[in-house]
C-alpha cells in the first residue's frame, strides 16, 4: 500500500514508518519538525519505498492517492503541549480534520492516534474503552486532552457521516528508544538523571501509577487496530501498574546508579492512576503487550547513554 504517516519524525511515528516498510508498504513521511528529529528518519534516507515531506498539517495540501494514513502529528510530552498549546490545540482540530479529508478524497483509511489523557484523573480503575472519562477542559492540560478528545468526535463523525473507515487508538504511557531525553515524561526524566547520578526527581509523593508499555508492543497493536474492523475507541498500553517509585527503583537497578530521590509538587491535573482495561485488544485484535518493564528499560539504555 501507498501510506500517508504524518508526525513521522517523531517517537511513535517513526518506529511506526520502520513497521510498514518492513511489511513492503511504501511510506510518505509528514512532519513539521515542530517537536520531531529527523534523526529519527535518518536511517531511512536511502529507501525507495520512503518519502519525506516537511509540511504542517494544519495547512492543506495532497499528498496524491494513498491507502492509509496514520495520523500521528501532535505534541505529547507536557513540557511541548505546554509550550505549543495553540499549536496543539490546531494539530488536533483543523489538521486532523485535513487528514480525513486526504482520507475521504482517495477512499483511504484512517487511524487516529488519541491517548489514555481523554480518561483524565480517572475515578474508574483501570479505564476501559467505555469510561468517558475525568477532564478538567479548562486546566493548563486541557489543550492537549481536549484536542484529543475532540479529535475523536470528529473522527467518529467522518465514519459515521462520510463513510470514512477510520480507527481510534488510545495510547497510553510508552517508552523506548527515539523517546525524546528531555521531552519531560517519567522514563526519559529518570533514565537520563540516573545515568547521570542526578537526583531523580519525584512529582508529588511518589505514590500515583502509571502504566508503561515499550515501544515495539504498541506499534505492533496499532498496526493490528489499521487492519482491523473495529472502529470504536481501543485502548493499547500494557496493564502492568507501577507507582512512580517503583519505576524509579527498577531505574536505579538497571542502571547501577546511586542517585537519590528528590520530591517536588505534583503538577495540576497530573493523574493519581494510570492502568488500561486492554480485554478488547486481546478479544478483537489478538494483541498483548510481550515486554517487561525491567526488560524494555535494559532494551532501552544503550539509546539514553549515547544521548549524554
Amino acid at each position: 500500500m501507498q501510506i500517508l504517516v504524518t508526525g513521522a519524525a517523531g517517537f511513535l511515528g517513526s518506529h511506526l514508518t520502520d513497521r510498514l516498510l518492513a511489511e513492503g508498504h511504501s511510506v510518505l513521511g509528514v512532519d513539521n519538525l515542530s517537536t520531531g528529529n529527523l534523526g529519527n528518519i535518518a536511517h531511512l534516507a536511502g529507501n525507495s519505498r520512503f518519502a519525506f515531506l516537511q509540511q504542517d498539517i494544519c495547512q492543506p495540501f495532497d499528498p496524491g492517492p494513498v491507502d492509509f494514513v496514520f495520523n500521528m502529528a501532535s505534541p505529547a510530552s507536557p513540557p511541548e503541549y505546554l509550550r505549543l498549546a495553540i499549536e496543539t490545540l490546531n494539530v488536533g482540530s483543523v489538521g486532523t480534520e485535513n487528514m480525513l479529508k486526504i482520507a475521504e478524497k482517495y477512499s483511504a483509511g484512517f487511524l487516529h492516534a488519541s491517548t489514555s489523557e481523554c480518561y483524565g484523573d480517572p475515578l474508574e480503575h483501570p479505564q476501559p474503552e467505555s469510561y468517558w472519562g475525568n477532564v478538567n477542559p479548562v486546566g493548563p492540560r486541557s489543550v492537549y486532552d481536549e484536542a484529543k478528545r475532540f479529535s475523536e468526535s470528529l473522527t467518529m463523525a467522518y465514519h459515521r457521516y462520510r463513510g470514512v473507515n477510520t480507527h481510534l487508538v488510545r495510547i497510553f504511557n510508552t517508552y523506548g528508544p527515539r523517546l525524546h531525553p528531555g521531552d519531560g515524561r517519567v522514563i526519559s526524566n529518570f533514565v537520563m538523571q540516573a545515568l547521570r547520578n542526578e537526583p531523580l526527581t519525584v512529582y508529588g509523593n511518589g505514590e500515583q501509577t502509571r502504566s508503561f508499555c515499550y515501544v515495539s508492543d504498541l506499534i505492533d497493536g496499532i498496526v493490528r487496530l489499521a487492519w482491523s474492523d473495529e472502529h470504536m475507541p481501543t485502548n493499547i498500553g500494557n496493564p502492568g501498574e507501577f507507582t512512580i517509585l517503583e519505576c524509579a527503583q527498577a531505574i536505579l537497578e538497571v542502571t547501577g546508579s546511586k542517585s537519590e530521590l528528590i520530591f517536588k509538587p505534583l503538577p495540576q491535573d497530573d493523574p493519581t492512576r494510570r492502568r488500561p482495561n486492554i480485554a478488547k485488544a486481546k478479544e478483537v485484535l489478538g494483541w498483548e503487550p510481550k515486554i517487561s518493564l525491567r526488560e524494555g528499560l535494559n532494551l532501552s539504555l544503550d539509546y539514553f547513554r549515547a544521548q549524554l
